[in-house]
């Protein structure tokens, strides 16, 4: 890769996080840790307004932006690709969402690479998630974003009943079933829930419904205690 197609691809990368560090970056761009100190830092110098420092993280100032981007040929495919399985694996908003940004993105392509896009072989058919399920998938998605609690009635692989009271954190796709990861109000630790085992979702009214970070209840914290080390440099950066 030549040199000025590393540097436009760490601030593509950069703008694309919350926060990237340069073992992450090394990694992506197959250099070292060195060589993405010494490209940042001379970024930097030509005026892009990269914030953080090395052993930290990197991330973008605010009011920087770029000219839209083109995507490849093979990009665009990958985009449509996600976009069919979207729609049968995700929650009907998202997947209506996703549809229309697609048809935004291929308007814009020129011809050769729309009509690329469009013949991929790779489809999704709709034999996914069950109506109901994706419901609730779309009703924890949002509670997690809010920052607001939920009243679960669970019933466990060996069909025991139980409620908890949760702090949605993020759902996670394990091929055909998706799980609910959560801060547990009653066990004080992080628990993993089935979907499909979730037979009744409530928010939980009131003041009480809505919750901040707190230290230790993260999904941060959850992965660092489920990853390798060196796994965590990888996707970490992702859920700062």
């Amino acid at each position: 890769m030549r040199r000025a197609d590393r540097l436009f691809q760490i601030v593509q990368l950069i703008r694309g996080r919350r926060l990237t560090t340069a073992a992450f970056l090394a990694q992506r761009l197959e250099v070292s840790e060195r060589t993405v100190y010494r490209d940042v830092a001379d970024l930097q110098h030509q005026g892009v307004p990269i914030e953080g420092e090395a052993g930290v993280g990197y991330r973008l100032g605010a009011g920087f932006d770029l000219p839209p981007l083109m995507f490849t040929h093979d990009e665009a495919r990958a985009l449509v690709a996600s976009v069919r399985m979207a729609q049968v694996w995700q929650d009907p908003a998202l997947a209506r969402a996703s549809q229309v940004a697609l048809g935004k993105i291929l308007s814009v392509l020129p011809v050769a690479a729309r009509v690329a896009a469009q013949s991929m072989a790779v489809y999704a058919p709709p034999i996914g998630l069950e109506p109901a399920v994706q419901a609730t998938l779309q009703t924890l998605r949002e509670a997690a974003q809010a920052h607001h609690k939920l009243r679960l009635q669970y019933s466990d692989a060996q069909d025991q009943p139980s409620e908890r009271t949760v702090r949605p954190l993020g759902c996670f796709y394990w091929g055909k079933v998706w799980t609910l990861v959560a801060w547990c109000e009653a066990r004080h630790a992080f628990r993993s829930f089935r979907i499909d085992r979730m037979v009744e979702v409530q928010a939980v009214e009131g003041a009480g419904g809505a919750f901040r970070d707190e230290p230790g209840k993260t999904l941060a914290d959850f992965l660092r205690s489920v990853l390798p080390i060196d796994e965590q440099a990888r996707f970490l950066p992702y859920f700062e």
